[in-house]
């Protein structure tokens, strides 16, 4: 009986279906859900038969998978009236393939048969579907944007005609899966379909069909208007499909479930191309994904990306997968898609309009498609058995880089002002090879390019790192908020290890296999800082502003620390990666144990089976951090347990290169270290400033040591003794930083010596190094050598050029003309123009016969800069041991400071304890390198005592406190700053004066122009300020004024004084806080007041007296200045900021946007020069009494006159003193404001403002110990607002 029904039944909701249909659009939609309504009974009715049993689902099963059932009732004759339903059937079939009727291929394309269905591709990506000959010129006119394509076949394996073709059903199930689709998966017929699925043999056959209509299913998803809920319904179903591997390895094989998983994703990607803009715009081949597509910023590939990350993390279906060359061939194309997508192109003239945020869905793109399916892929090349697929998927992604360079037209040279954060195919190359080392045994040397292709790779990567420091150095700042969203998205622990790390590994891997020198040479060259390593006091670069020299050459000099010492795919083990992680992110900041959770990176692919290690993940965590419980906040609340570093983990594995590494935003790097120097101070091991502490590494894996050669060539032995001296020398752009980061680079090249080269030989006599700096490649040999003279190229005002050529000296025995011509040159573009030549010159005759276009120096020629540069002899005489022994007295701050240890303690170099330098600032980093030093070689052992003995016998210093010596240090510094300030300055009067008796026709007496070399000098004195929003610096305008942040508090604490000094109880009730009030100081003020008002007239009175005993106004503040628009504007910011904050915006009140100090109002900054300074500096007040001094400011006064800012006009200063003002009366309650017996006197203003001004006075002379003339801090480190409240009153008188 059911034999007979269940067909006609079924057959019936097919006919209703197709009937029902038509295609969707806007009037359509509603008859469609009209028609899906009017079938909910029946299609319940089937979802009831399946819950029946195993007897009515293997009965259903038959009818639905018969061939002969379905073809009686479809086309039998006896079915006349079905002719208008199976008319709509076939129309709607028609656009079921892959392949359009209007995009049909030609007849000679269709020769090929269907065995092997071409798949357009361009130079290393696929293009549009195929087209006719007759075609192409209207191809080429509609998508001219894609670009040239060439053609690339599927594997011939590929016999699935449904792939690109018209579904052809043969039973009711795939009629009725068709539907489903046509339908967008409703979800009562989704549920019926999957009731089904405990019966095996319905099982097989539903997969089948869902494989037989997967790229049917795909085209409808991508035209879909609600693709979010068709998405899920479509991964409900496939993920119970293909999660058996049993059943994925079985349709892989006989559906070619592989083949049309990549073919769809090929074609879904095919409609969102556009022509890539990267390197050579008009002559690129190259095609890339439109980030701004719905495709992608819906995320509409999901699905079928999830499915085909689902299948290959069967080991079965993926060993298929990397066993089918075509197949790779075929990923590799479709990752090439992704190469080189969302380009940014940096703004110089005018900031973007509008700020794109495509960039979410390129990152996306990436991690999901390409990423997390290589995860999948590398989860199952972990033995040493396959070995064959790794070299499979090295080979072709080689070939496909090829290409890509081939297509973009690169050679060896970036283009400017662009830089791309994705790369996939890089990626999958390098941790194919990190893989294949770590795990298969793989010779890397075996799968590595030549030298010319290594060159290539490492130029992108290496851009990327440079582009990361000119972000940060605000070089992109007219490219919008977007473009440092990017860079702090390539570093974020979701997706670090699929961006950064692999990026860092491939750089690691060309250092390890190119020439050091030029290796070196192109980092500097990258990071624009070529023109600043000259060890000529001024230069001019070319290429960067001089506000973004000092950031980029940290960057650089940070990127070569980190790609030296990071040891992630080097050698470290899974455990030990883990460890490292979880302390660099601990060390930023206390964590719970599920946002550690989060920030540790792990595998995109929960099934991959790569794991962070055989150790758990608590098991780590409570061998590095203690816990601390929950406790409850005063408001009730309670706050969570968080983790902390153990003292241990501070102490011996604090990692600061690893801290950078991870950090997203900047001031975590310092918020762990001054956690670390908490921790320091704690256990009293520093009580100074520490210097991040060197840590050892993990040791190298053996197939990459010849990252190593890095520290020891050449050319970064001259960059360091170049820095070095710089440094020595305050040459600007020069910082603490860049020492610091010198310093661990000499470090890190005397821990990994080489064993096999002598130490205590040198390499070359005096004869040898004629046209070289050094004698040879050794750090400890070249530490020790002497530099005497270098030719430096300097602008014509630099102060070289007016100096004598060096005489000869004695030691020296050279003559002048001697001297020119043994002086060192080296130019890193040049020289790595030399490197670039020798490795074409060696590669093979193919790669010598290909004509390259010749590039030099003059590409980064800004153009209308010709720089005038004259060559000079600079005299040097110094090694690197020497100015380090110069830089610890420098950083000391004595004279003759550093003494070696080994003349006390001569077992100190056999038996050396370095514990006692692993903690400190950089006096401490100084010592330690010269005593390693004087470890490894005699000879520089020798040198550090000679170097010592030239000098004066060291004076033991004098023992002080840490407050007297931060005092002295400050006082020094600002000594020298004097110094140099009133040298500008005497340079500055000369030029003038000679100028203007040369260029000029000089009438007036010399006086005048004393006077004018005198008024310039008050110009140039005036007084700067930091904004610590926008970063500029200058002066403060009436037009556009700075303030100072402050805090402005209301206070009666000064009130509450007594003459009696036996304490008082608290009051407990109304009627003793009455009684308590009597005898008070606000009490006798009042009275003194009342009186006063009596007998004199109310102004008279109000200027005699001081009301900021009671309800008074304290203003302090943390020292930070900012323009006043960009304090609007960040104001407007937190008003619009969602987040909950502790503040209330409305009224005024904010944090510091620098130290994120509790701020309520901004005291305008007066403009003006130092002059006032300058008069009270010039008079001697050490000895003067009272009287003599309140005559000196009498005298300064009538000098100086009234202040020079006018309020008549209406200006952004006077608007924001009014404003301020404001701030200061609305800080107190209205009754402490107004003792004027009419209401609302102007003398209630002054009376009040006076008084704010007198309280703060009174208070800075206690801060100062009774003694406002000495200069001096307050002993609590406060800092004084004083001047701006002065002025404040002054205004308002």
């Amino acid at each position: 009986m059911s034999e007979l029904v269940i067909p006609r039944f079924i057959f019936y909701i097919i006919q209703f279906l197709r009937d029902g249909y038509s295609e969707p659009d806007s009037s359509s939609d509603k008859d469609i859900q009209k028609t899906l309504q009017a079938l909910e009974p029946q299609i319940s009715f089937l979802e009831d038969l399946t819950k029946m049993g195993g007897a009515m689902r293997t009965v259903l099963t038959q009818v639905l998978t018969n061939q002969q059932y379905y073809k009686d009732l479809s086309c039998g004759s006896a079915e006349n009236t079905c002719t208008e339903s199976h008319e709509k059937y076939l129309t709607a079939l028609k656009g079921s393939g892959l392949a359009f009727p209007e995009e049909k291929p030609s007849s000679a394309i269709q020769e090929q048969g269907t065995s092997a269905m071409p798949v357009q591709e361009t130079a290393g990506a696929t293009a549009a579907s195929a087209q006719s000959e007759s075609s192409d010129e209207e191809d080429q006119d509609d998508r001219s944007s894609v670009g040239k394509r060439k053609r690339v076949k599927l594997s011939t394996s590929a016999k699935d005609p449904s792939i690109m073709d018209v579904l052809k059903h043969k039973c009711f199930l795939e009629e009725l899966l068709f539907w489903t689709v046509k339908y967008e998966f409703p979800q009562k017929m989704v549920t019926f379909l999957l009731n089904m699925l405990p019966d095996q043999e319905y099982k097989i056959a539903f997969t089948k069909t869902f494989v037989q209509h997967y790229a049917f299913i795909m085209k409808t998803l991508k035209k879909s208007h609600e693709s979010d809920t068709m998405s899920n319904r479509i991964v409900h179903i496939s993920v119970q499909l293909f999660s058996n591997e049993e059943l994925a390895r079985q349709v892989t094989e006989e559906c070619q479930l592989l083949d049309i998983m990549v073919t769809v994703l090929l074609y879904m990607m095919e409609s969102c191309l556009i022509k890539s803009e990267l390197q050579d715009e008009e002559n690129s081949l190259h095609v890339v994904v439109n980030c701004g597509e719905p495709l992608l910023k819906n995320n509409t590939y999901w699905p079928l990306v999830s499915d085909f990350i689902n299948i290959l993390s069967h080991q079965s279906v993926a060993k298929k997968f990397l066993e089918d060359h075509g197949l790779l061939v075929t990923w590799m194309n479709f990752v090439s898609f992704f190469q080189g997508m969302n380009l940014n192109k940096r703004e110089l003239n005018e900031h973007v309009e509008f700020e794109s945020q495509t960039y979410y869905a390129a990152f996306a793109a990436e991690l999901e498609a390409c990423a997390q399916p290589m995860w999948g892929l590398l989860s199952h090349c972990k033995v040493r058995e396959t070995q064959e697929y790794t070299r499979n998927v090295v080979r072709y992604c080689l070939e496909a880089l090829q290409d890509w360079f081939d297509a973009i037209n690169f050679v060896d040279e970036p283009a400017l002002n662009q830089v791309t954060f994705h790369l996939p195919l890089h990626r999958y190359y390098a941790m194919f090879l990190s893989k294949a080392v770590k795990y298969q045994e793989i010779d890397l040397d075996s799968i590595l390019p030549d030298q010319e292709m290594l060159m290539k790779l490492m130029v992108h990567p290496l851009l990327i790192q440079a582009s990361l420091s000119e972000i940060h150095s605000n070089m992109w700042v007219r490219n919008g908020l977007q473009i440092k969203g990017q860079a702090m998205t390539y570093v974020q622990s979701h997706f670090c290890n699929s961006m950064i790390d692999p990026d860092i590994y491939l750089l690691q891997v060309c250092a390890s296999k190119l020439d050091p020198d030029y290796f070196i040479s192109s980092v500097f060259e990258r990071f624009k800082v070529v023109d600043l390593l000259t060890m000529a006091s001024l230069h001019q670069n070319t290429v960067l502003d001089s506000d973004h020299e000092r950031s980029m050459l940290e960057g650089a000099l940070t990127f070569l620390v980190i790609l030296l010492s990071l040891r992630l795919h080097l050698g470290m083990t899974d455990d030990e990666i883990l460890r490292a992680e979880m302390i660099s992110q601990l060390c930023m900041n206390d964590r719970t144990h599920s946002s550690l959770l989060d920030l540790i990176p792990e595998s995109p692919n929960p099934k991959s089976g790569i794991l962070l290690g055989s150790c758990s993940f608590e098991s780590m965590l409570s061998s590095v951090a203690d816990f601390k419980a929950p406790v409850f906040e005063p408001g009730g609340s309670m706050q969570q347990g968080m983790y902390t570093p153990k003292g241990e983990v501070w102490d011996q594995e604090f990692d600061p290169v690893m801290v950078i590494l991870r950090t997203v935003y900047r001031r975590d790097v310092q918020s762990a270290m001054d956690r670390y120097t908490a921790f320091l101070k704690q256990i009293g091991r520093c009580p100074g400033n520490p210097w991040p502490p060197y840590k050892k590494r993990t040791p190298l894996h053996p197939s990459y040591k010849g990252l190593m050669r890095l520290l020891h060539c050449k050319t970064l032995h001259i960059v360091l003794f170049t820095l070095l001296y710089k440094i020595l020398m305050d040459h600007q752009n020069m910082s603490e930083h860049v020492l610091c980061m010198v310093l661990y680079l000499i470090e890190l090249g005397l821990e990994n010596y080489p064993e096999d080269e002598p130490c205590d030989e040198d390499t070359a006599g005096p004869d040898r190094c004629h046209d070289s700096w050094f004698p040879g490649s050794s750090l400890l040999c070249n530490m020790r050598h002497v530099i005497n003279y270098v030719r430096v190229r300097v602008p014509d005002t630099a102060p070289e050029v007016r100096r004598e050529p060096p005489a000869s000296t004695s030691s020296d025995s050279h003559s002048s003309a001697h001297n020119s011509g043994t002086a060192q040159v080296f130019s890193l573009v040049a020289e790595r123009r030399k490197k670039f030549q020798e490795i074409i010159n060696r590669s093979n005759s193919e790669a010598n016969q290909v004509v390259r276009p010749k590039t030099s120096a003059l590409k980064w020629t800004a153009p209308g800069s010709t720089p005038q540069l004259t060559t000079v002899i600079l005299e040097v005489k110094e090694s690197m041991l020497s100015l380090l022994i110069k830089l610890h007295q420098k950083l000391s701050g004595k004279s003759d400071s550093y003494c070696p240890p080994w003349l006390s303690d001569p077992d100190c170099l056999t038996q050396a304890d370095l514990s006692k330098y692993a903690h400190g600032d950089g006096v401490t980093a100084v010592e330690r390198i010269l005593l390693k030093a004087a470890m490894k070689s005699c000879l520089n052992k020798l040198s550090i005592d000679e170097i010592c003995r030239k000098a004066a016998p060291p004076v033991p210093p004098k023992k002080s406190s840490p407050a007297e010596k931060k005092t002295l240090d400050k006082e020094e510094r600002r000594q020298k700053a004097r110094e140099r300030q009133q040298k500008l300055l005497a340079e500055f009067a000369s030029r003038q004066k000679s100028f203007m008796e040369t260029a000029m026709d000089i009438e007036s007496p010399e006086s005048d122009v004393a006077m004018e070399i005198a008024s310039s000098e008050q110009q140039v004195s005036e007084p700067t300020y930091d904004c610590v929003i926008c970063g500029q610096s200058g002066p403060s305008t009436e037009d556009r004024p700075i303030g100072l942040v402050v805090l402005l508090q209301a206070t009666s604490v000064l009130g509450h004084r007594r003459k009696i000094s036996e304490p008082k109880k608290l009051p407990t009730s109304e009627e003793e806080e009455q009684i308590y009030l009597d005898g008070t100081c606000a009490a006798v003020h009042d009275v003194r007041l009342t009186i006063l008002q009596r007998h004199f007239k109310d102004s008279s009175c109000l200027q005699s007296v001081s009301i900021g005993w009671e309800g008074g106004v304290y203003v302090q503040t943390c020292g930070h200045t900012l323009h006043i628009d960009c304090h609007k504007s960040y104001m407007e910011s937190l008003r619009n900021d969602q987040v909950l904050q502790g503040f209330s915006v409305d009224k005024g009140e904010f944090t510091c946007p620098l130290c994120r100090q509790f701020a309520n109002s901004v005291l305008p900054c007066f403009p003006g020069n130092n002059v006032e300074r300058g008069l009270w500096q010039n008079h001697t007040h050490g000895n003067k009494s009272t009287r003599e001094l309140i005559l000196e400011v009498e005298e300064l006064q009538e000098q100086l006159g009234t202040f020079p800012v006018s309020i008549s006009s209406e200006t952004n200063l006077s608007k924001e003193m009014e404003a301020v003002m404001k701030d200061i009366k609305s800080a107190t309650q209205k009754k402490f404001t107004d003792y004027s017996k009419t209401l609302g006197s102007p003398d209630n203003d002054f009376l009040f403002m006076y008084s704010v001004a007198r309280t703060n006075l009174e208070l800075e002379l206690v801060h100062r110990g009774d003694n406002l003339c000495s200069g001096g801090a307050s002993a609590a480190g406060k800092r004084s607002c004083l001047s701006m409240c002065l002025k404040s009153k002054n205004e308002q008188r």
